[in-house]
């Protein structure tokens, strides 16, 4: 794929979510597009939402589970970048409207003191370079039409990514387990989901590892101070205005959010 088509796509897909218009799959308008080049289109829609004044404050992890891989048809997993304005504070409210198919995943969050860049990165090295993890939302939501896609289709797409919110709880991984750390998803009062870490590439901290190695490739390192979503414990679960949300993680406290 040529390098103006590349920007094509990435302009369709970034009026795509201004106009909550969503688009045809990209793997079938483009059927020979690569992984690769779909994590450049992603890169291209990222520079230009830096250049309007957006920073990147972290980066997420998708389709870490086996949940996620068999809801998408995908063997691997993928990562976008988040942006601060995708950061939602518990107590605000996200108005459905301004997405356009929303689903929400919960999951564990860490938080880096230290860069990590790979390749060659372990879990051990993550767990070395982590503050702590959080209680996570994510709230994903595709630019492609009814959300019919293949691998290619949600990178160029970051991922699928829409929205973030975090606990207010920072809880050292020392000591910590995190393959056995639950999580409950409740939605309206009622359990929808129930899972633990080990969901999550076996480990948590496996995801991340994972994440600083696929980065290397394109001469990207994590850096101090950003947050890294591990990646859903369950498979997602769709959502519209009315609904509350609520993640359990159990001792390392819980997260919310309300759609208005």
């Amino acid at each position: 794929m040529d390098e103006n088509r590349m920007r094509t796509l990435a302009e369709m897909l970034l009026a795509a979510e201004k106009n909550r218009k969503p688009i045809p799959p990209l793997t079938q308008t483009d059927p020979g597009i690569t992984v690769d080049e779909a994590y450049r289109i992603q890169l291209r829609i990222m520079e230009t939402k830096k250049s309007s004044g957006q920073v990147v404050v972290g980066k997420k992890i998708g389709l870490t589970s086996l949940a996620m891989q068999a809801m998408l048809g995908v063997k691997e997993p993928d990562y976008g970048h988040i942006l601060n304005g995708m950061v939602v504070m518990e107590g605000e409210k996200i108005l459905a409207a301004d997405l356009i198919q929303p689903r929400i995943e919960g999951e564990l969050a860490f938080v880096l003191k230290d860069g990590l860049k790979g390749p060659g990165i372990t879990m051990t090295d993550v767990l070395r370079c982590s503050e702590g993890v959080i209680p996570a939302l994510e709230i994903i939501d595709s630019r492609i039409t009814d959300w019919k896609i293949k691998l290619p289709d949600t990178v160029a797409d970051n991922a699928s990514s829409a929205r973030i919110v975090l606990g207010g709880k920072v809880t050292p991984v020392l000591g910590l387990d995190l393959r056995t750390v639950g999580m409950v998803l409740e939605k309206n009062g009622e359990v929808v989901a129930t899972a633990a870490g080990a969901a999550v590439l076996g480990h948590p901290a496996q995801a991340v590892a994972w994440l600083a190695d696929k980065l290397a490739v394109y001469g990207i390192s994590l850096r101090k101070g950003e947050v890294i979503l591990s990646g859903s414990l369950t498979a997602a679960i769709p959502v519209a205005a009315g609904d509350f949300i609520r993640a359990d993680f159990g001792a390392l406290g819980d997260v919310k959010i309300k759609f208005s």
